[in-house]
């Protein structure tokens, strides 16, 4: 875990390393998500970098026995 500063304008940057492990680019979105006491950053991917990300997902849907 790395840790960062808030800035007066309450901006803050990503570190180097965490940028390079997640492929992030300058002017990319992320969102972001508050719970409790953390924050989380998101970053959204283009349509054609999410293809083949449910790869080995079984597709089949369990019912319930009682259920037609």
């Amino acid at each position: 875990m790395e840790a960062l500063t808030i800035s007066p304008k309450y901006q803050v940057v990503i570190p180097r390393a965490v940028r390079e492990a997640l492929h992030l680019r300058a002017g990319q979105k992320v969102q972001i998500i508050a719970y409790d006491d953390r924050i989380e950053l998101i970053p959204e991917r283009r349509m054609s970098e999410m293809r083949g990300f449910l790869k080995g997902i079984d597709p089949d849907v369990r019912r319930e026995g009682d259920r037609v």
